[in-house]
Order: C-alpha cells, then sequence, then structure tokens
C-alpha cells in the first residue's frame, strides 16, 4: 500500500517538478535551502471521517506557481517534502468544495531544526447543488434560488412525508399537476422530466403512475430550469424538471430507513443505504408504496339538437389501489482521484386493482324531470407495470474541476399490461329494453429505448469556459390493443377497436457552447442541433406515417451583477414539444363509452421561443426573486372535444396556429426569526391561443394567478409546517376551468438524540383539491367537477444511522452564466 501511494506521490511530484522548473530557469540547486515536511490529515467536515486520495497542490505565494503536491492515505493523512518559503495549500476531492489555506512558515523555527508544518485536520464540505445556491442559513432551505433554477430540497417539506413523487411535484414553486398526473411548468404543459438528469422508466411522460410510484423517501431534491441552455435536450416546451435521487458518499456505512402509515389506507417503507471503503462506494435504495385512493366526479352536459335538448348527469365514482416496489443498486468506483466510474440498475414493479362506476341518466327536455333512462357501466380493471434501466456513467476531471469529460450509456426495458373487464347495464323507462353489454379489454404494451451522451467541459482565459457535447437516444414502443364483446356466449373482436401500434423514435443531437465573464457581465451563447426521426404504424391497416425534423436549438444568457447579492439575467432558448406516444395511437380508449379519447397520428411537434427576464436579491435573512417570461409558440396541441351524431364526446389532439404565454413570477424566503421561516411564491400569467385553423371559433383568451405561502415555526424541540396554495380561475380554448385552495399542515420533531424523526402531515385539510370548470361548443355546454383524490393524513418515522439530518451544502452567491445549471 505504501509502495502505491509512492509512486503515485513520486508521479505528481515530477509534474510539479517539472513545472516549476521551467518557471525557476537553470538555478544552480546546490545552493538550495534545506526541504520541509508539510503534513496534515484531509477528514468530511460533517462525519469526521478521513478522505483517502485527496490532492493536496502546494503553490507559491509570490507568483503562483505549483511547488509541489501529494495525496492523502486511508487515514487521510499527507506529508510532502517542500522547499521553504510562502506558500499556500489547495486541497481538493472529488464531489467536495476545494479548500484554500496558506501554509505558516517561520524562518527561525526553521533555522533552530525544526523544518515540520502541521496543518492538522482540515475539514471538506460536500459540494453544493450549484456555484450559485444561495445559502440561507445554516440548515438546508426547504428551496434554493438561484437566476435560471430552484432546487426543492424535498426532506425539508414536512407535507410530503410518506408521499410520492407526484405529491412533491405539486408542492413545487411554479409547478402543479392535475388529476390525470400531467405536470405542468407556470401554467403550460409540455414538460420535460427527468431522473438524474436524463430520462428514465420512473417518470415516463407518458404513463402518470411512474411519478405516483416513486416514494418520496426516495428522492433528495427536485431542480426547476425554466429556460434551459443548449446544454439540454430541445424537449420540454415549458421547461426541464429533474428529480435528483438520494445518493450519499459519506466514508464508512450509513443510511437512513423510513416508514408511514397513512388514510385513506396507505403504508410505506424505504431505505437509502451507502457504504464507502477506498476507492469503491456502494449505494442503494429501496421503497415499497401501498395506496388506496378513492376519486369521485360529477359532470351535465346540455345537448341542443333543433327539436329537443337532450341532458346527460355523469356520476363517476373510482376506488385505486396501488402497490409497488422501487429499488436501485449501484457502485461507484474511483481509479484515481480525478475519476469516477458508475454502474447503476433500477427496477419498479407496479400492480393495480382499480374499479370504477359510471351512471349515466338521460333526460329529455327537461332536467331533472323527463328521465328516459339509466346506464350504470363499471371497469374492474387490473394493471401490471415492470421498469427495468441500466446505466454506465463516467466522469474524468482534468486540470481543474471544471475541466471535465463525461460519457453515459443508458438502457431501459418497459412492461405494462392492462386487463378491464366491463358489464353496462341500462334501464329504459319507456320503449324497448336494453339487452347487457359484457366487455373486456387487454392493452400491453412493451418499451425498449437506448440513451448516448458525452460532454466535455474546458476553461479559458481567466473564467471563460467551453463545451461540446452529443446525445443519441432510440425509443421504440409497440402496442397491442384488443377489444372483445360477448354476444350469446362468445367473445368476438371488436373489430374498429382493436389494433396494433408501433412507435419508434430516434433523436440524434449535438451541442456547442462558450461563456466568459468580464468585470460585472457575464455571458452565454450555444447552439445545439437536432435530428428527429418518427415513425407510427398501425399493423391491422398497414397504416405508415414517417416524419423527420432537421432543427436549430439557439440559446444566450446575460448577466450583469449590480452589487454582491444583486444580479439581474436575460435569457433566451428556443425549445420543441414533440408529440408523445398517447398524442399519435388512434386507439379509442374504452373505460367510459360516452366520452372517448383518441390520439392524432398527424399531429405536428410545436416550437416554442421562450425569452426570459429574472432578478436575483439576496441579504443575510431575506432573499427575493422576481422575473418576466413570455413564450410564442407555433403549431400549438391541445385537446379538442367534438360530438358525434350518435350523442357521444370525442376528445383529441390538434395543432392550433399559435399560443403566446407571458407572466411575472415572483418568490420571497425569510429567515431572519430564529423560530419562523417564511416562504412564497407566486405567478401571474395570461394565455392566448389562436386555433382559427380549426374552428374560428377557437380563440381564447386568459388570464390566471397561482400561489403558495408556507410557514415553518419553531417551538419545544419541534417544527410545525402551514402551507397555503390557490390556483385561479382561467379560461380554456373551449371553456373555463374554476379556481381551487388548499391548505397542508405537517408538524416533525427529533427523537432518540437526533436519530431519529417522526412527522405528521394532512394534505388538504379542508378536501378543497377538486376540478371544475365548463365546456361549451356548438349545440353543446357541459360542466364537469371531479375529485381524483381526497384529504389524506399521514404518520412517517425516519432512523438514520451514521447520518446527521442533512445540512446546508456550501455555495456561493456569484454569477451563474451556463445558463441552466449543471445537473
Amino acid at each position: 500500500m505504501k509502495i502505491k501511494y509512492a509512486i503515485i506521490s513520486i508521479l505528481f511530484c515530477l509534474f510539479a517538478a517539472d513545472t516549476s522548473y521551467g518557471q525557476r530557469g537553470n538555478r544552480d540547486r546546490q545552493g538550495a535551502p534545506p526541504e520541509i515536511t508539510i503534513k496534515g490529515v484531509i477528514i468530511d467536515s460533517e462525519s469526521q471521517a478521513p478522505l483517502e486520495f485527496a490532492t493536496i497542490s502546494i503553490y507559491s505565494r509570490r507568483d503562483s506557481s505549483l511547488v509541489t503536491g501529494g495525496l492523502t492515505d486511508a487515514a487521510g493523512a499527507f506529508e510532502i517534502k517542500s522547499r521553504p518559503g510562502a506558500m499556500r495549500a489547495v486541497v481538493e476531492y472529488i464531489s467536495y468544495e476545494p479548500l484554500t489555506l496558506d501554509v505558516p512558515f517561520d524562518r527561525d523555527a526553521m533555522q533552530a531544526g525544526n523544518r515540520v508544518i502541521d496543518l492538522g485536520q482540515i475539514g471538506l464540505a460536500i459540494s453544493g447543488f450549484a456555484l450559485d445556491d444561495v445559502v440561507i442559513r445554516a440548515e438546508k432551505s426547504e428551496t434554493q434560488f438561484s437566476l435560471d433554477k430552484r432546487i426543492f430540497n424535498v426532506g425539508k417539506d414536512l407535507a410530503n412525508q410518506g408521499g410520492s413523487a407526484q405529491d412533491i411535484l405539486d408542492n413545487v414553486p411554479s409547478v402543479s399537476v392535475d388529476i390525470d398526473g400531467a405536470v405542468s411548468l407556470r401554467g403550460s404543459t409540455g414538460v420535460r422530466i427527468l431522473i438524474d438528469g436524463r430520462p428514465s422508466g420512473l417518470a415516463n411522460q407518458d404513463n402518470a403512475n411512474g411519478l405516483r410510484s416513486i416514494p418520496a423517501n426516495l428522492i433528495e431534491s427536485v431542480e426547476v430550469i425554466t429556460n434551459p441552455s443548449s446544454r439540454y435536450e430541445a424537449e420540454g416546451m415549458a421547461g426541464i424538471i429533474n428529480i435528483v435521487l438520494k445518493k450519499d458518499k459519506g466514508s464508512g456505512f450509513n443510511g437512513s430507513f423510513d416508514v408511514s402509515a397513512g388514510y385513506p389506507e396507505q403504508f410505506g417503507t424505504g431505505a437509502n443505504v451507502n457504504y464507502r471503503k477506498g476507492k469503491v462506494n456502494w449505494f442503494a435504495n429501496y421503497g415499497l408504496n401501498k395506496r388506496t385512493n378513492p376519486g369521485s366526479g360529477f359532470s351535465l352536459l346540455t345537448q341542443d339538437k333543433g327539436a329537443d335538448i337532450f341532458y346527460q348527469e355523469t356520476i363517476r365514482d373510482t376506488d385505486r389501489k396501488s402497490l409497488s416496489n422501487s429499488i436501485r443498486f449501484g457502485i461507484d468506483y474511483l481509479p484515481s482521484e480525478k475519476e469516477i466510474l458508475t454502474g447503476a440498475l433500477l427496477y419498479r414493479r407496479s400492480d393495480e386493482d382499480n374499479f370504477g362506476s359510471l351512471e349515466y341518466r338521460d333526460f329529455l327536455n327537461s332536467f331533472p324531470g323527463n328521465q328516459t333512462s339509466t346506464t350504470i357501466r363499471t371497469d374492474d380493471q387490473l394493471e401490471d407495470e415492470s421498469v427495468l434501466e441500466y446505466s454506465v456513467n463516467y466522469k474524468k476531471e482534468y486540470s481543474t474541476r471544471n475541466h471535465t469529460l463525461e460519457a453515459t450509456i443508458q438502457y431501459q426495458d418497459n412492461l405494462e399490461s392492462q386487463a378491464s373487464d366491463f358489464l353496462e347495464q341500462t334501464q329504459v323507462f319507456s320503449g324497448d329494453p336494453i339487452a347487457d353489454l359484457i366487455q373486456r379489454s387487454n392493452n400491453d404494451e412493451l418499451q425498449k429505448q437506448w440513451l448516448f451522451q458525452v460532454d466535455f467541459n474546458k476553461p479559458f482565459a481567466k473564467e471563460g469556459k467551453f463545451e461540446l457535447g452529443a446525445r443519441s437516444s432510440f425509443r421504440n414502443i409497440s402496442n397491442n390493443y384488443l377489444v372483445e364483446q360477448q354476444d350469446d356466449g362468445e367473445w368476438g373482436n371488436l373489430v374498429n377497436l382493436s389494433n396494433d401500434f408501433n412507435y419508434d423514435e430516434n433523436v440524434a443531437a449535438a451541442y456547442t457552447m462558450a461563456g466568459n465573464k468580464s468585470g460585472k457581465v457575464s455571458y452565454q451563447v450555444g447552439l445545439r442541433v437536432e435530428f428527429s426521426d418518427i415513425l407510427t404504424e398501425l399493423l391491422q391497416t398497414n397504416e405508415v406515417n414517417d416524419r423527420s425534423y432537421f432543427n436549430l436549438f439557439p440559446s444566450s444568457f446575460l448577466n450583469y451583477e449590480f452589487k454582491p447579492g444583486s444580479t439581474i439575467q436575460a435569457s433566451y432558448s428556443k425549445r420543441v414539444r414533440r408529440p408523445r406516444f398517447w398524442d399519435l395511437n388512434p386507439f379509442f380508449t374504452f373505460s367510459d363509452s360516452r366520452n372517448i379519447f383518441r390520439g392524432n397520428p398527424n399531429l405536428d411537434p410545436e416550437f416554442t421561443d421562450s425569452y426570459e427576464l429574472n432578478y436575483i436579491r439576496y441579504l443575510d435573512d431575506l432573499t427575493l426573486t422576481g422575473g418576466f417570461f413570455y413564450r410564442h409558440t407555433t403549431d400549438k396541441i391541445e385537446r379538442i372535444l367534438t360530438f358525434n351524431p350518435d350523442g357521444t364526446t370525442l376528445r383529441q389532439p390538434e395543432n392550433l396556429s399559435t399560443g403566446d404565454d407571458y407572466g411575472l413570477e415572483f418568490t420571497l424566503q425569510y429567515s431572519g426569526i430564529k423560530w419562523l421561516r417564511l416562504d412564497a411564491n407566486g405567478n401571474y400569467f395570461r394565455q392566448q391561443v389562436n386555433g382559427q385553423n380549426i374552428d374560428s371559433n377557437f380563440n381564447s383568451s386568459a388570464s390566471a394567478f397561482r400561489g403558495r405561502f408556507t410557514s415553518r415555526i419553531t417551538f419545544w424541540k419541534s417544527d410545525l409546517q402551514l402551507r397555503f396554495g390557490y390556483r385561479g380561475p382561467s379560461n380554456t380554448v373551449q371553456g373555463r376551468r374554476q379556481g381551487t385552495g388548499t391548505v397542508d399542515v405537517g408538524w416533525s420533531k427529533d427523537i432518540l438524540d437526533k436519530s431519529g424523526t417522526i412527522t405528521l402531515s394532512i394534505r388538504d385539510l379542508f378536501n378543497g383539491r377538486r376540478r371544475a370548470g365548463t365546456t361549451i361548443g356548438e349545440g353543446f355546454f357541459r360542466e364537469d367537477r371531479f375529485q381524483w383524490r381526497s384529504r389524506t393524513m399521514n404518520l412517517a418515522f425516519n432512523y438514520r444511522i451514521n447520518q446527521k439530518k442533512q445540512r446546508q451544502r456550501q455555495g456561493g452567491g456569484g454569477d451563474d452564466f451556463e445558463g441552466g445549471g449543471e445537473f
């Protein structure tokens, strides 16, 4: 072991000597003063564990030349021989903040024979999420701000304990999740969701169940990037949401364990463990989530057919039960202090048992007087889903931390199967009776995806940075959908509803970016090139739709720092939202026989030009951010509702001419009182849609406000959190949505000598999280009210081994001209 350290140290010193030799010229070494020894121990400042392979570089304070250097051993200790003089030491270790300190030099002591300088224990802090995160207080804040992204730290939000990823996103500033699981940012859909900076089967955009099955205890933080730079894939018209999973890097064994239970019936347990020794770091996460979600809804449809007016009242009840298991296992291998190789395996299994009931009440010319029939349709559904994901990531740092090469290979294999039994019974009050309908459907979907990505960063000049990268993804989805009906005891295929659908998506991209800083001004420009090839195929009818796109996506960022802690940024980027699998798949949904949804294989992608102007001001106890945003979208994708002659409705996505979104956004965070913390955020936005290419009446203009206010009070060594949320009413292309208000409450207390924490939370205290609205079209009017999930109460317990409660990771308050931060 000592020989290994000696060889590495010799090579390091040879390089340092060669560098310093060129700067010293041919100075005669015979008269050089005696060497001194610089020693010390490098440790993790939080866990006090020694850090093996930490780098110590010794520089001259006179001309900043590199004099010598070395590495720490397994005990974190180092001893470096050096010439005497005024010097400084720079201590670096991967994933930790570098530390610079002066080496004390006493000439009299050296002449007296004391040639050993002991720097003692030197603690390094784990690096923050980004260089521009704001340090609010000693404990990590719930939300950290920067100009171009926000980091929402999950562990500090009491309302999310025992919840899921969907619950977490619904509480992130500027983000909302509707009852169907669709995620929107600043009121707009088209959000790209990533896991640890990459697409993942855990958050499949075509399947909301993925977010519902990720336990909150597996999530470290959520990053929201509203105007991404060219570094990121162009997908995501409204922006990018990156979910960061937990992975500790502390030395030795450490971990945390969670268990939770609540009402309606829900149970969860999870573990996050880590073991690090020498060059190897093992990590694993496991989460089990069992939930019951009752829901209910009501709608009233009025249809004017000239001579008669038809009324249809619909009462909906749902009972969804799910059991999901998620496991993630991986290993970090550090071949040197500048390299890290990570391999990870992720597996998720989800089983659902859902039952839904629809009651249709039909009336003629009078409501609620002249009822003509009642129809009850039930859907007994079983759904199984499995996700298997492999990933390998390699990162190498060169002379500085900003000079890096990173490569990723990832493979996903997702399988989902749904089987439903339908029974429809109709009672007619006049006329001939209608026979019962007995139907069943089976839907099998297989998805496979490969991802290859490489990124290279190199600094230049004093504060400049150049980036270059490439990315390719290959995605295939096969969907087999079969609907059958029983007649006279025999099952027969409903040909107009059954189909096999294939979807192939291949995207190749490359980007380059450069940025620099001059005085108070920093800037960055970038360009991304993407080629997309999308093929859809209906196998039964041999309908093939093959489309290719070649597009340029520029981005630019300009920062100006008025003074430390006060910065403004202007930014621009071009984005795209490609039609997703379910947007293109023309098969009919069948759970509601009177209200049908299908995809549109002729959809085009929508393109968005996004502009932002953001300001951030932070003080010791107060952080303020404000911003203005504007987005112009062509070929905007909207779901349009139409009526069929038989009285059923059909909803499918269409390309409208244009859409314009603009608005204001603000955030406030205050922690000036020791026992009180306040967070507030709000955004006012206006949406204008021009859909005259579809219908002359498809023009809408809507304004809306959404906001949240959170207070956190510390008393009797415990924390109480209150959150108030409001979503204002807004217009749609065909109607209007009503506003909603919610209240969440959470309380937590540390126990077991602060190794454990117990948390009690209530989401939607007054049970007000409902969707309500109206839809208006030619000859019809519909009023809807629906509640996908009711009030929930949860009790959670967290226990930590060799871990402390999360602390604030060190960061700076300076500029960031990287345009969207870094994952």
